[in-house]
This record gives C-alpha cells, structure tokens and sequence, in this order.
C-alpha cells in the first residue's frame, strides 16, 4: 500500500511540474514583443498611468509591468526599442464617412482653408472673386469633356452665393458639381443636370430643393445622391480616395475606424468598394454603423430596415476581418448641418433665416421609439441646441414609457448647446460625442453671421460635459474636419480659433480628458471599450507612437506632435516618410534665378492671368542639361507642379505641363 501511494505521488508530482513547464514554454515559444525604453500611457483609470513594458503576443496585450519582469517571463521575445518616445493606445476615429472621403480626396478641394494630404496642401481660398477666379480656372485646366467634375469646399460665407445660371456661365457645356463645405448640399450646372438625367419632377414635394437655382440641400441632397451614385462610385476614382484615406490615417495614427450611417447612397456599391480598399490590409479596422434614415427609403419602411439591420453583423459577405457591422446599432438624424447654419435653433438666426429638419419630425419620433424599444444604441446627428432639445425630449419621453439601463443613446455633433441642456442629459443618462473642430473654423464667421458673438463664442461647450461626467469622445465627421484626433485635442484644450481669438476659455478641458475622447472613450462609443481603447492585458494590441508626449509638452504645441507610427493587431507598421531625393539621380535644387525664369516659362504656357508667388520646392537631375521638377504658388492660392527641362544650349521646354497639386 506504501509503495503504490509512493508511485502516486511522484506521479502527481511529476504531472504538476510538467504542467507548470510546458506554461513556461508557452510564454517563451511563442511570439512576443516587448515595447520599453518610452512613455508608455495607458489610458486606464483617472490620470494619466505610466508602464515601464508591455508585452504582445499573437496580437495581444499579455502583460503590463516592469521590464525587467518582462524579460524574465518572455526571454525570448524580441524588443521594440521606443527610443524615448510615447506609446499611447491606439488613436480612435469614431465617426468619419468613407464614401465622403472617396469623393472629396479623388476631387478637387478649394475651400476657405488649407487641407493637409498626403502629398500636399491644397491652399484654402477666400473671398467671392478670388473663389470665381480659383474654380473657373481649376475646370479650365483639369476637367474632362463630358465628365462630371466636382469641386468640394464651397462655403457662401467666405465664397459669397452660387447658382445654377452663375456655373452655366462659368463652366459652359462643362457638367460641374459644387459641393458645399458641409456635404448636405450642392449646386449642378445645366450641363450636369442633363448628364444625371434628372427632371425636376423626380423632386415633386420635395422643399429642400431649389430646381431653378441647381441646388440641392439636407433632404433634396439625400434624394440626389442615389441618383449619382453610378458617377460618384465610379470604381477607378473611389477606390483612388479611398486609397488616400488608407495614407491620412496612417500619418496621423488611427487604428480604428467607424462610420454612422452606412451606406450613403449604395449600400452594396459603397460595401464592395471599402472591401476591396480593406483587402490590402491597411492598418486600421472599420465598423460600420447603419443608417435608419438612408435604409428606411431604401427597404420601404422602418420595420423594413430593421429587419434588414438585424441580419448584417451575422452575414460573412458583409463581413470580414477588418470590416464589421456592429451589431443592434443605428444612426438617425435631426436637424441640418452646422456648416450651411442649417442646423435648428431655439433663438433662431440674426438674418432670419431659418434651420431644417433632416428628417420629418413624426418620422423622427415613429424611428426613435421602434429602435428604443428594440434595445438598439442609438447615435443621433444633432447640431443646433432646438434639434438637441427635440432629441431630448423624446429621450424624455421614452425612458418613461419603456425604461431601459445602459443605453447608451449618443448625440454627434453637438455645436451649440447650455447647461440646463446638459444636466438633463446627464439625468436621462445620455453620451456625448462633440467636433471640436467647430469652434477653431467656424466661431469668428458665425459671431459676425448667423449666431451673433454669445452663442458663436460659446459653440462645443465641452466643460460643461465633463463636469457633469458626461461620457465624451472626439470625432472629424470626416471631410467635417481633418482627420486628425490630436487636432481635435488640442482645439479642445485651447479653444483657439483660426483667426487667433481664444474664446470662452472657461470651457477648455484638461489634456487628459482630451485623450480620453480619441481613445477609451471613443471606443466605449462603439460599444468596444472591453477590446480597444486602452493599454490593458486581455486588449487588442493597438497603439499609436508619437515623437513627443502630449502630458509633457506646451498644451499649444499638441496638434504639431508627429507620429512615429502604429502598431496594428501586434504588428508595427511605420509612417512613410518623405523622401528628399528622387529616384534617378534627383537631388534638391536651390530656388535661384533659373528656377524662377523656368517658372515664368511655364507660365507664358499656362494662359494664366495669375502671378507667381513663391516657389516652394525644386529638384534638379542631369539629363544632357538639366532637368528641373518645381512646385509653385500663385497669387490666386493655385499651387502647381511642373517638369522643365533646359538644354546645353539654355533653352527650355516643358517636360510635364503644370498639374494642381
């Protein structure tokens, strides 16, 4: 009997220690990576909380803590050396719009500001002549007959009114399409008319369209768009923006996408194309949210389109591993876009002009209660403080009739709103996601125009939203702002506009509280909080290196911060970086007196009545003489790219006409 005990426990013994061995094995088979020697923030808890390493495995977060920890665990792990920079989680953008960033990036820009891209700057441009001047030249020189070309950015505050006789004459035979700066409305040519085949009769009852002067807003925008959508998702050019998102992302370090409101125009159409953009695994996901305004018309019905919703996070063609539909997740929409002031507000507009309902107000409510009482997180596009109060009460109202816990109904947007709207937010137990954007490009416009100084110098409030504990995330509404979450921080914490004024500075936000709102609370957005957001073991292995640490820098110098790169699901993927000579022998060129005498030869080429005003970079190359590559900017905020080539015997010839950049 002793013995056959004996034998059991050295068996027992020897089966624990092989247990706790071949554990050992497995932190040290497999793959890991442990990130150290930098800032690494966590964005858990309260403050801004500091690890010495994290370790990744199979995309993973598997452990926080000491590095010299790390090492023990993980001996043979590689490591990822930060060299004194600051990994963060992943940056959150939760709330942009694909298809709008397809049509805008592919497009020309000419708007009151400049626009960042990936391969330039296109120059903002006010004032009404100077924008006349800036769009009939740029469809001289780049639109092709008898193809729809679009122009985005079109403000009438800084660009003064637009109409359909005022583009017959400017464009001709051209069929031209302006799109507003908000992307609720546009304003087509005759020749554009003719080319979508649309007669006026296809807008019947419809008074958000305006047939004489080609302009088309709110809901006449909605009822255009699926009538271009064969010309807005032509493949080659959509999948050409969305390759250009794929690169601003990456340069300003996402690794999460969502979009509220899926689809814009053609839900397979758009889905197609975004896989096919996805299928080349670019380092961010995207989560689609459906829209029960654009689906309610394309099923017959609301109860038409739920049906339809309930059905798509579980069908594997509209899923894949970087694309997902949320599930029970819906987007409606209130009052009008904030960019053409057509959001509704409760002291109206000091012209007199006054806001729109983006959705009839009984279809609004017969759509806010059928998905309530489903258990649906609800996202509302609402901007003025009336469209708000609209929601509010109805929030109000159903709470009472069909109590529910953890709901989650979400405001989007958000530009003017007060206090004693705020505390009943917080009683109905309602969430926040703000462009904060709004205030740096739109305050001095709308404290002279519309608003009047109070209300414009006190739009996005966002203090108020935090002291109340308010849950808030930060988003572009991207081409609503640049796709930039560290901008959207830094307008946050500094309330600073464009113009330099610094505006109801009471409502500025800690940086902290700002960070928050672009990662652990823009995934809680999502309903994601449990598998991105923050550096927690369990998480997805997300994060985003910047050269310099947001808590540690002059609060001004926030949205400046460059981005090393990202790592996506475990891997890290790094930002391109600009190269400063070119293949084939180019090098960089001083701007002398020969540059700017090959400047002024492609202009004599150009029919320009526009003067140079500066040249902004050369490159030369020795080819028989020399080959010159020069980018350079008119008077008129044109900034142009050309290939000139000058001979041995100092003859020049254009090797590349002139192209916008």
């Amino acid at each position: 009997m002793r013995i056959k005990l004996l034998i059991l426990s050295i068996v027992l013994t020897v089966t624990m220690f092989s247990c706790k061995n071949e554990n050992n094995t497995n932190i040290q088979i497999e793959p890991a990576t442990i990130y150290h020697n930098g800032d690494i923030i966590t964005m858990e808890g309260d403050e801004a909380n500091y690890v010495e390493a994290v370790v990744v495995q199979k995309g993973k977060i598997v452990f926080l803590g000491p590095k010299a920890q790390a090492l023990d665990s993980y001996k043979n792990a590689s490591e990822f050396d930060l060299e004194g920079q600051t990994l963060l989680p992943g940056l959150i953008e939760p709330h942009v719009h694909p298809s709008l960033a397809a049509i805008m990036l592919q497009n020309e820009i000419i708007a009151p500001y400049d626009w960042k891209l990936p391969n330039g700057i296109k120059k903002g441009v006010q004032g009404q002549e100077e924008y006349r001047e800036r769009i009939e030249e740029s469809i001289k020189t780049n639109a092709q007959p008898d193809e729809l070309y679009f122009i985005w950015g079109y403000h009438h505050l800084w660009h003064g009114e637009l109409s359909r006789d005022l583009l017959n004459k400017m464009a001709g035979d051209q069929p031209v399409g302006i799109i507003h700066r908000s992307f609720h409305e546009i304003y087509l040519n005759d020749a554009a008319i003719a080319k979508l085949n649309i007669k006026e009769s296809d807008f019947k009852g419809n008074p958000q369209v305006e047939w004489s002067k080609g302009h088309f807003y709110e809901g006449g925008w909605l009822a255009l768009v699926p009538k271009m959508s064969a010309v807005l998702l032509e493949p080659t050019g959509y999948l050409k923006g969305l390759s250009t998102m794929s690169e601003l992302l990456l340069q300003n370090g996402i690794t999460t996408i969502a979009e509220p409101g899926f689809p814009s125009s053609d839900f397979d159409g758009e889905l197609q194309l975004l896989m096919k953009e996805m299928a080349k695994n670019p380092p961010y996901d995207v989560y689609l949210i459906p829209s029960g305004t654009q689906l309610y018309g394309m099923k017959g019905g609301n109860k038409e389109a739920m049906t339809f919703m309930k059905t798509l996070d579980a069908k594997p063609e509209y899923n894949t591993t970087n694309v997902k539909f949320l599930p029970n997740q819906v987007k409606l929409f209130s009052d009008g876009a904030i960019y053409s002031q057509l959001m509704q507000m409760k002291e109206g507009y000091t012209d007199g002009h006054s806001g729109e309902w983006m959705t009839p107000l009984d279809l609004f409510e017969e759509q806010l209660m059928m998905y309530w009482k489903e258990g649906y997180k609800i996202h509302i596009h609402a901007n003025g403080d009336l469209g708000q109060q609209m929601v509010l009460d109805l929030v109000k109202q159903a709470q009472e009739s069909y109590p529910r816990e953890n709901h989650r109904l979400t405001l989007h947007h958000m530009g003017y709103f007060n206090e004693v709207m705020v505390q009943e937010m917080d009683d109905l137990k309602m969430e926040a996601s703000v462009n904060p954007y709004y205030l740096w490009a739109l305050a001095d416009k709308y404290s002279e125009y519309g608003l009047g100084k109070e209300r414009a110098e006190n739009m996005v409030s966002l203090k108020l939203l935090t002291d109340h504990n308010i849950p808030l995330s930060f988003h572009s509404d991207f081409s609503m702002a640049p796709v930039e979450p560290l901008t959207l921080a830094w307008t946050a914490v500094n309330r600073v506009t464009s113009q330099g004024s610094k505006f109801s500075q009471d409502q500025r936000i800690s940086v902290f509280d700002a960070m928050k709102a672009i990662t652990i609370t823009a995934a809680r957005l999502l309903n994601l909080e449990n598998e991105i957001g923050s550096i927690k073991v369990g998480k997805t292995a997300n994060f985003t290196i910047l050269k310099e640490n947001p808590f540690k820098i002059d609060q001004m110098k926030i949205k400046d911060i460059g981005v090393k790169g990202v790592v996506y699901h475990g891997k890290y993927v790094e930002r391109k970086k600009k190269k400063n000579r070119l293949a084939g022998g180019w090098s960089d060129a001083e701007i002398d007196q020969t540059i700017k005498d090959a400047v002024s030869f492609v202009l004599g080429q150009m029919n320009t009545s526009s003067e140079l005003k500066q040249v902004i970079s050369a490159k030369k190359q020795v080819v028989k003489g020399m080959n010159y590559e020069i980018v350079f900017e008119l008077e008129n905020g044109g900034v142009w790219k050309t290939k000139v080539h000058k001979d041995l015997s100092n003859k020049f010839s254009i090797l590349n006409k002139a192209v916008r950049e």
